[in-house]
């Protein structure tokens, strides 16, 4: 039997080799990343042999100058992490507010994924006005039963399947917000490809918020990073708190090239990736079913971004097998280095796909033919 990483590499390996991957879920070795840097540099139309980073200035600058335009925003800064950024956000609005609590959602990342950053690191306490897989309505947020100086709203809401609001239940949350004296802050790591579901800009959906933070490595395939963005004060007092933080790196243009690289080359593409999750979630549930799957679930049933769930009433490590073997007898992988996990009971499992670059030659019959084989190997 394969050890953990026997199998790791043996994934890894049979991916690669493929010929089509349908969503790659990839991470590019050191000399893939090295090379993609010159790339980059080209890409976003740098001078490489204009002085490098020091502390925050060059192309830092640009990139922060390129960020804060994009979304409608007076400033933006810099940084290494998207955590470090939000709990900067949310700890300089504890101090502008006078109130030290946060209402959130509890899949929200800070919940899920920071072990309890928030509260042992920068002193604030956490609410949740709901529980519902989904955002907060505005009924929730007027009626909450106790203050709270800052309403945080991750858009879209990963851990419930990338779910978004309609743009007037956006609209309507937030102002109950207000009605409480209370700022907004967008947790945007993928507010990038959210513009095609509310039907608006990117500036029209940020100025909704106080604050708001991107992620540069998801949906845009930087190396790493985020920017904080809001008013010019607001970002200088961020930049204070960066610097206490830990965040104040001496040079940091690898993760800058790839960002801005990832502003021209992939942002354009976000919407021809959202509309395609469409074709992309129902040939994959329909596909499954008409090959004799029990029951398969795409969540949402029509995505809201580029990113949804795939259900499935089977063992992760079956489902993780027979995509591995799918790759190597055929050369065609639906899922390529995602796994499958098992959130709720035993036996029914999750996977998370996203739709990019790689996805968009596949068509309606290719991804049921592709389902189709992917099934018999479930056998």
């Amino acid at each position: 039997m394969d050890t953990t990483e026997q199998l790791r590499a043996r994934r890894r390996a049979a991916v690669e080799a493929c010929s089509r991957v349908l969503a790659f879920g990839h991470d590019r070795t050191l000399r893939e990343w090295t090379a993609r840097l010159s790339e980059d540099a080209t890409t976003a139309g740098v001078d490489l042999d204009a002085p490098a980073d020091l502390y925050g200035n060059g192309v830092v600058e640009e990139l922060e100058a390129r960020v804060a335009t994009l979304l409608g925003m007076e400033s933006a800064a810099f940084f290494p992490t998207g955590t470090m950024a939000q709990q900067v956000a949310l700890r300089a609005w504890a101090g502008r507010t006078g109130n030290p609590t946060v209402a959130l959602h509890p899949l929200a990342h800070p919940e899920m994924y920071e072990r309890d950053a928030l509260r042992t690191v920068s002193g604030l306490r956490t609410v949740h006005p709901t529980r519902a897989p989904r955002l907060p309505d505005a009924t929730e947020v007027r009626d909450f039963e106790e203050p709270f100086g800052t309403l945080m709203l991750e858009l879209p809401l990963r851990d419930a399947g990338f779910v978004l609001p309609t743009w007037e239940e956006l609209g309507a949350t937030v102002a109950a917000a207000r009605e409480r004296d209370a700022v907004v802050h967008f947790d945007g790591a993928r507010l990038w490809e959210c513009a095609p579901h509310f039907g608006h800009t990117l500036p029209e959906i940020v100025a909704l918020a106080d604050s708001v933070y991107v992620s540069f490595y998801k949906s845009l395939g930087g190396l790493s990073g985020a920017a904080l963005a809001g008013s010019a004060d607001f970002v200088a007092e961020a930049k204070a708190w960066q610097h206490r933080y830990g965040g104040r790196l001496a040079h940091q243009f690898p993760a800058v090239l790839s960002a801005l690289a990832g502003l021209e080359r992939e942002l354009p593409r976000l919407p021809e990736y959202v509309a395609h999750a469409k074709t992309v979630a129902r040939a994959l549930r329909e596909g499954l079913a008409d090959a004799g799957v029990t029951l398969p679930r795409v969540h949402p049933a029509e995505p809201h971004t580029h990113e949804f769930q795939l259900w499935l009433p089977y063992p992760a490590e079956a489902l993780d097998d027979a995509g591995l073997r799918m790759a190597e007898e055929t050369g065609i992988s639906l899922f390529g280095l995602r796994r499958f996990m098992e959130p709720g009971p035993p036996g029914l499992s999750m996977t998370e796909v996203s739709v990019a670059g790689s996805a968009l030659d596949w068509t309606d019959a290719d991804i049921r033919a592709a389902a189709a084989a992917f099934a018999e190997r479930l056998g």
